[in-house]
């Protein structure tokens, strides 16, 4: 009988994962040799200001994208505020597509900075390596910027591959190294595993692969919902999901699970503000927006409630987002079902949907993205 874990050789695909190092800021340090060797920040500095991109220089204070740019600051008093010009990200981007398009039609983007690409139909006598290789080498080239890259057989594997020489790296996971590369890792480097679930999981035990892998299929389906077949899955190197080319985006969301149930209003707006920023940061580098946004409540007994609120425009700006989102909280906290002991919020999510290209607002009606 054939090991699953172990991949039948004439169905060995070659997969690679392209993540450009420290994209925003690599860009802005290249444009302006006064920032080369600085810590930089992309985005704004003031009281609501957020951390697009961090460089490899701010990173050992602990500054990363995301972060409220007040908090970057205090880690890092030295840190250079740069405010992003998403139309040269986007320019560059392009450059880097059309280099991937010379080797394979096969490229799924994943944001600005990566991708995968399939090149098994593709390599002309050549391995996945050497082509990986050669995509690194005309991006440098041609960009003055440096990417690192995963190879390996399928894409769970090959975005984990690409994280483990960055920056500037190339690793290789080959079909017989798989399953035993994932045993060795903590579940906070897995790909598909958040804070909040990797939190879950080391409450029941599981640290890294290795604990994944001793869990049957029918306790993790059982405690993790339809998410269970995956993690069970990866935890075997074994991923099915093809590269899809022709991958549409039909929503951009973020949501967080709390250590502790939220209750009340005031807390719950707060808590708001950080997934509306992420929203925002994924949506805007790729210039859409959304006429929909939805709000997601889970509560303690985890039954899950949505409300949703559309507007005949496209949401115009983070602002915008997040008012929409924090006018429906009153419709989920407190509880507003009857008969019932009232349950506190055990997650929060935003999404915005009905995604199209925004409306550039008036001159006067522009708002700040990063404050």
């Amino acid at each position: 009988m054939t090991d699953p874990a172990t991949p039948d050789p004439a169905r060995i695909r070659r997969i690679v994962h392209v993540d450009m190092d420290a994209f925003y800021a690599s860009v802005e340090q290249r444009d302006d040799p006064a920032l080369r060797g600085r810590p930089v920040a992309v985005g704004g500095s003031s009281l609501r200001g957020v951390v697009a991109a961090a460089s490899y220089e701010a990173r050992p204070f602990g500054v990363r994208s995301a972060m409220p740019s007040v908090r970057a600051a205090r880690l890092c008093p030295d840190l250079v505020f740069v405010k992003p010009r998403f139309e040269v990200y986007k320019a560059v981007s392009r450059q880097i597509r059309d280099i991937f398009a010379r080797f394979t039609p096969q490229i799924e983007p994943l944001s600005l900075d990566e991708a995968y690409l399939d090149l098994t139909d593709h390599l002309h006598g050549r391995t996945a390596t050497r082509i990986a290789q050669e995509i690194r080498a005309l991006i440098r080239a041609e960009t003055g910027l440096t990417a690192s890259a995963g190879v390996s057989y399928n894409k769970f594997l090959a975005k984990l591959a690409s994280d483990q020489r960055k920056p500037d790296g190339l690793f290789v996971i080959p079909p017989e190294a798989g399953p035993a590369f994932v045993l060795t890792l903590p579940i906070g480097r897995f790909h598909g595993i958040g804070p909040a679930t990797s939190a879950r999981m080391e409450r029941h035990g599981i640290r890294t692969g290795a604990d994944l892998h001793r869990q049957s299929l029918e306790f993790l389906s059982a405690t993790f919902g339809k998410s269970g077949s995956y993690y069970f899955n990866i935890a075997r190197g074994i991923d099915h999901r093809e590269v899809r080319p022709d991958r549409e985006r039909k929503s951009v969301g973020a949501e967080n699970t709390f250590f502790t149930d939220i209750h009340d209003l005031t807390a719950a707006a707060e808590a708001l503000a950080p997934l509306a920023n992420k929203v925002w940061r994924h949506a805007e580098p790729n210039g859409i927006s959304g006429r929909t946004v939805t709000l997601k409540a889970k509560y303690a007994d985890f039954r899950i409630v949505t409300r949703a609120r559309s507007l005949p425009r496209p949401v115009a700006s983070r602002d915008e987002l997040l008012a929409l989102a924090t006018a429906m909280l009153p419709q989920v906290l407190p509880d507003p079902r009857p008969h019932q002991v009232p349950q506190g919020v055990r997650l929060l999510g935003i999404t915005l949907s009905a995604l199209c290209p925004p409306e550039p607002p008036a001159a006067d009606d522009q708002l700040p993205l990063f404050g």
